[in-house]
């Protein structure tokens, strides 16, 4: 989802941004008006995540797909090797796609206890090997619904890569914890289309020298995220986005609303006999709430009475199986006591 007003103001100013006349996907990505729209959105954003100068804010190509390439292509040189942990679905295409580039070195996973449910590692320093240029993790795996609750760190020192696509601006977080931060924005930033990357200021200028100059973090920083037309309707609306959660009090309040709507679900989920997770409580997903019917025969009326009642996209991914609620920032509390109604009366009258 994108918040309502966030929507509503896109639609005000469709044919007509900033009296110009005209929209803002028309207008020079040059034109001193979108500059003055990107520079308030890098603001606006470091100022949600205080970010302090020691890091660039880049926005870019590609997706977090399109970071998968690029870190190793701006950290390493051929034959370096880079650690990773595996806990879901974009953790291993991560891995699979450094491996173009590098040697990556899984060296955690997820794993499953003996009531089989299913935990992140939970190793708060990670053996790697001495030479690993850096340690890669997904602090929110969105298809198995496993969340970090803390911050890995490498046994070497090396700087941690976080792919936080599915988590960022759910709440605070200490930025300097990392080398690198990169996220695709069609989560909780925006539409897709962008992927924003924070990386540490001593981490810039070791790209290699066949790396695409649209995933050169350097050439980026130095052309202020221009070095190519950029999605400018995507950076636009991440701006207005950016606006809204600080209109919301920030992210201290943000983080207080996503606690709160994950844990009423959970506790739907926990207190019933016909539902259930299966994912361990230390690692259990503000964002990302996979659950199981005791009868999956029952999956595919589930859904479909869901829809009736205006709740969609709550089928689970292929791997896992089950249903799945995406309970992003823009997700209002009522709409997840909306699903707990539904859930509740799904069990009594079919459980």
């Amino acid at each position: 989802m994108l918040p309502a007003p966030v929507l509503e103001k896109a639609q005000k100013e469709m044919l007509d941004w900033q009296g110009l006349g005209t929209s803002v996907m028309e207008v020079s990505h040059r034109g001193k008006e979108f500059i003055a729209l990107a520079d308030k959105a890098e603001r606006d954003l470091r100022s949600l995540l205080n970010i302090s100068d020691s890091y660039k804010v880049l926005f870019m190509h590609g997706g977090g797909r399109g970071q998968f390439a690029a870190v190793p292509q701006n950290l390493t040189t051929q034959g370096d090797r880079a650690a990773f942990v595996d806990t879901g679905v974009w953790s291993k295409k991560a891995v699979e796609e450094a491996n173009r580039f590098i040697g990556a070195d899984v060296v955690a996973s997820s794993y499953q206890d003996q009531s089989g449910l299913w935990h992140v590692p939970q190793d708060k320093v990670v053996e790697v090997a001495s030479s690993a240029r850096y340690l890669h993790y997904c602090p929110n795996e969105t298809i198995e619904g496993l969340e970090f609750n803390f911050v890995p760190k490498a046994s070497n020192n090396a700087p941690v890569i976080a792919d936080m696509s599915s988590t960022i601006l759910s709440r605070p977080i200490q930025v300097d914890d990392f080398g690198i931060i990169y996220a695709g924005a069609q989560k909780n930033i925006g539409p897709s289309g962008l992927a924003v990357a924070i990386v540490r200021e001593d981490l810039l200028g070791q790209a290699r020298k066949d790396t695409p100059a649209i995933l050169n973090y350097s050439l980026t920083d130095e052309f202020d995220s221009m070095y190519n037309t950029p999605p400018t309707y995507s950076w636009y609306l991440a701006g207005l986005v950016f606006e809204w959660l600080l209109e919301q009090g920030g992210l201290s309040a943000v983080e207080k609303i996503n606690q709160h709507k994950a844990e009423c679900l959970y506790q739907c989920i926990d207190n019933s006999d016909f539902f259930n997770s299966q994912v361990a409580q230390d690692s259990r997903s503000w964002m990302n709430v996979p659950f199981q019917l005791g009868d999956s025969s029952l999956d595919a009326l589930f859904l479909s009475e869901a829809e009736k009642q205006g709740l969609r996209a709550l089928k689970g991914h292929r791997i896992v199986g089950g249903m799945r609620a995406s309970i992003y920032n823009a997700m209002p509390l009522s709409g997840v006591k909306t699903l707990i109604e539904f859930m509740n009366e799904f069990e009594r009258t079919r459980g």
